[in-house]
């Protein structure tokens, strides 16, 4: 998808964490920015691969694209990142929202990361401010700041186009839990607003898609089409949303990779130390979640 600001969109949908990873591209300069990148990660064998990660760098090559930014939107609770492995392949800056050392000193005790795991964000290598601009090519990109689902999470506006994170999900799913340590249903609804703010026909770009009802799996819609249609937020008010957002999360059970997630990406994508034996360990918590 081209849209007038001469930005590139491609998409790739993972379908065993349903998470869709970007590729924005100035293709008048061959530069490009990846969003929210998977690594493969089996939970009953504790193996990775990188086939998901491996597909964005033979897309990028195929395009002869120059790698700028790795974007993440936040500390993600549903995949792990592959951001150091596409790093490794591809360079470029990793960069996430600067209140990711919210996240840190929250998870950190969690999983009992010790003292040697730092809690002010440097695993990344920019962490972005609030309204922060920066180019992918000639492509200019805005940071919000749009807390609620977690403290730290961000949207990237670029070009006529915002990257959501976990913020909205397609109209007929509506809008991200609330229910993590530190998150907010009436931080959330004011951050949806903000992104509601935009120009109605600003194209919005989701995180996730879970094909309710079976319909087809989508990720793309438009700032007119979630005030009209989102489920959640549609002829709701601040107070509406909250009631029903917190009384929807009380329903949920955890995302079944929470815990090799959190402890994975609060690094910037890499595991956790290795013990004496060479081997790195996840940690799961017991009553702690």
């Amino acid at each position: 998808m081209t849209n007038k600001s001469s930005a590139e969109v491609k998409a790739f949908f993972d379908h065993d964490t349903y998470t869709v990873t970007y590729v924005i591209a100035d293709h008048t300069k061959g530069i490009c920015a990846i969003i929210d990148p998977v690594l493969d990660y089996d939970p009953d064998s504790g193996r990775t691969h990188t086939a998901s990660a491996d597909q964005v760098i033979d897309y990028i090559n195929e395009k002869n694209y120059t790698c700028q930014w790795i974007l993440e939107t936040h500390v993600h609770a549903d995949h792990l990142s592959s951001a150091p492995y596409l790093k490794s392949k591809l360079g470029g800056k990793t960069a996430i929202g600067n209140h990711v050392p919210d996240i840190q000193k929250t998870f950190g005790p969690i999983f009992n990361a010790g003292p040697e795991f730092a809690i002010d964000g440097r695993q990344f290598d920019h962490l972005f401010g609030d309204n922060e601009t920066f180019k992918i090519g000639t492509l200019k990109g805005t940071v919000f700041h749009t807390p609620g689902h977690t403290p730290a999470c961000v949207s990237y506006i670029i070009g006529d186009s915002c990257f959501v994170g976990d913020t909205l999900f397609m109209p007929d799913f509506g809008t991200a839990r609330c229910d993590f340590p530190g998150g907010d249903a009436s931080q959330l609804y004011d951050s949806i607003q903000r992104i509601l703010s935009l120009p109605d026909d600003t194209i919005l770009y989701m995180c996730h898609d879970y094909a309710p009802g079976g319909r087809e799996y989508k990720w793309v819609t438009s700032v007119k089409e979630q005030k009209e249609q989102n489920i959640h937020i549609a002829s709701k008010n601040r107070e509406q949303y909250i009631k029903a957002r917190t009384e929807r999360d009380a329903e949920l059970s955890m995302p079944k990779l929470i815990l090799p997630s959190v402890q994975v990406n609060m690094r910037a994508g890499d595991f956790p130390p290795t013990d004496d034996n060479g081997v790195s360990y996840l940690k799961i918590p017991i009553n702690m979640l």
